[in-house]
This record gives C-alpha cells, sequence and structure tokens, in this order.
C-alpha cells in the first residue's frame, strides 16, 4: 500500500532532509585527490550524531557503513573503506540516509574528483538533468511511471543507458516502502500521485550498457561493461502546489544538485 503523509509528517521528513543536505553538502567539498572514502564515512558518522539524526544504512540488512561510496564504474552501494584513496579523473556517488523522530530521508549525488574528461562530465550532467525532469512530474494527477518515462528519456536521448536492477522507492517511516520506482517505462502507467505521496527518485546511468553485477563481497554493484556510472538522488513529495524535494532547504530552487 502507497502511504500518503499527512503536512505534519512531512515536516519531519524535511527535518531528516535537511541532515542528509548538510551532510551530502559537506562532503562534496571533501571530496578530492588523496581522501579516502573512509574519510568520508568518519566525517559522516560524526556528523549525524552532532544533528541527532540515525544514520539509515548502517546495519540495515547487515550494511556496514554510514555512507554508500561508489566509484567510477561501481554503480551502488560501494563500501567504505581506508584502502580506497580518490584519484584525478574519478568520479563518486555518495548515498547517504538517516531518520530523525522515526522518520527517513535518502539522497545521492555524484561528485567530480579534481578534473574529469568531458564525456564523464556530459554523464553527471545528464544524470542530475533527468532527476530534475522526474522531480518535475511529481504533481497530483501525473502517473508513477511519468516519473520513470522522464528518466528514462532523457537518458537516452543523450546516448546513456538507464540501470535496471535497482530502482527508487517510497519512503517515509521505513527507508523503503511501496511503490518500487523503476528509472525506465512508459508513461501513463501505474498509480495516480496523490498528495502526501513520498518517492526517493535515483536514476542510476551508464555511460555504457544497462547491465550491472554484484561483487563477492554482496554489495557492490558495478558496470558488466566496466563503463562509467553516476547516481542522483532526492526525496520529493507530492503536494497541492508541485513538488516538495525535502532533501534540500525550501529556499534552494533550480537544479536538483
Amino acid at each position: 500500500m502507497i502511504m500518503c503523509r499527512s503536512e505534519a509528517e512531512l515536516e519531519k521528513m524535511h527535518r531528516a532532509g535537511l541532515i542528509v543536505f548538510d551532510v551530502l553538502t559537506t562532503l562534496r567539498e571533501m571530496v578530492r585527490p588523496g581522501v579516502t572514502t573512509m574519510d568520508l564515512e568518519k566525517f559522516a558518522e560524526r556528523r549525524s550524531a552532532e544533528m541527532g539524526g540515525r544514520p539509515a544504512f548502517k546495519g540495515y540488512l547487515g550494511y556496514p557503513c554510514v555512507l554508500c561510496t561508489s566509484i567510477n564504474n561501481e554503480v551502488v552501494h560501494g563500501i567504505p573503506s581506508p584502502d580506497r584513496r580518490l584519484k584525478e579523473g574519478d568520479i563518486l556517488s555518495i548515498d547517504y540516509g538517516v531518520e530523525l523522530d522515526g522518520y527517513y530521508a535518502d539522497a545521492a549525488v555524484t561528485v567530480p574528483v579534481g578534473q574529469i574528461r568531458p564525456e564523464v562530465e556530459a554523464l553527471l550532467r545528464v544524470t542530475r538533468e533527468s532527476l530534475d525532469r522526474a522531480i518535475d512530474k511529481v504533481r497530483p494527477g501525473n502517473r508513477l511511471s511519468d516519473v520513470s518515462a522522464a528518466v528514462q528519456d532523457w537518458v537516452e536521448r543523450h546516448h546513456f543507458s538507464v540501470v535496471r536492477d535497482f530502482v527508487g522507492h517510497g519512503i517515509g517511516t521505513k527507508m523503503h516502502e511501496e511503490p518500487q520506482l523503476p528509472n525506465y517505462g512508459e508513461p501513463g502507467r501505474g498509480p495516480k500521485l496523490e498528495k502526501g505521496m513520498v518517492l526517493a527518485i535515483e536514476p542510476m546511468v551508464n555511460a555504457g550498457g544497462p547491465a550491472v553485477h554484484v561483487l563477492p563481497d554482496k554489495w557492490t554493484a558495478v558496470t558488466m561493461d566496466g563503463s562509467m556510472s553516476a547516481h542522483f538522488e532526492h526525496t520529493v513529495a507530492v503536494t497541492s502546489n508541485g513538488p516538495w524535494v525535502l532533501t534540500r532547504p525550501r529556499e534552494v530552487s533550480g537544479p536538483s544538485w
């Protein structure tokens, strides 16, 4: 069943979302050659505690860390490590969620490490733009697949591919709720969006083919062909005034990241 949240519940989710925004904004600034993914992990865990949020990922189905840090051809669920040192030209997806007062928020951003190649820069730009276009569909009366189709259309128009093995999701008093939200599909299908629904929209886009596989650590998903992959995400509520991005301050507008 898809839950519709009250205004009071959405405000609670927004407070959780502001922690997510704060941490991810600082982590973006920390990303540079020489930094390890464990450096980022330690900051995120410390900052979460300072802001009163409980990291949503750590311990979830046995996951060991606060962040997911996925480098280059790693699509999602990369595990922070003191042995993973960022290099010039890398890209790093940082995925982070928190629970605050019983409500969850979740977001992700992919960050360049120093200077990156123009074609990789285009991958990041198109993935972020596909998230923007998907967010714009989060309006009462639209169908769930309108959100999915907005991602696929923009990504494939630019000759990249959408990952099909992982999807976005509903979110609220649990990290993952109904509905599942693929990043592909025909528009005009699925449940009608209603005021109070909340979606974690997260395009995962590969420079090569869409196929992925999971490494022996049982978590890290990588592209089958070794191509680069980008991932952006926001938690977004359906309101009568259009989409409300819960994982950023109200006064922030324009591009999603």
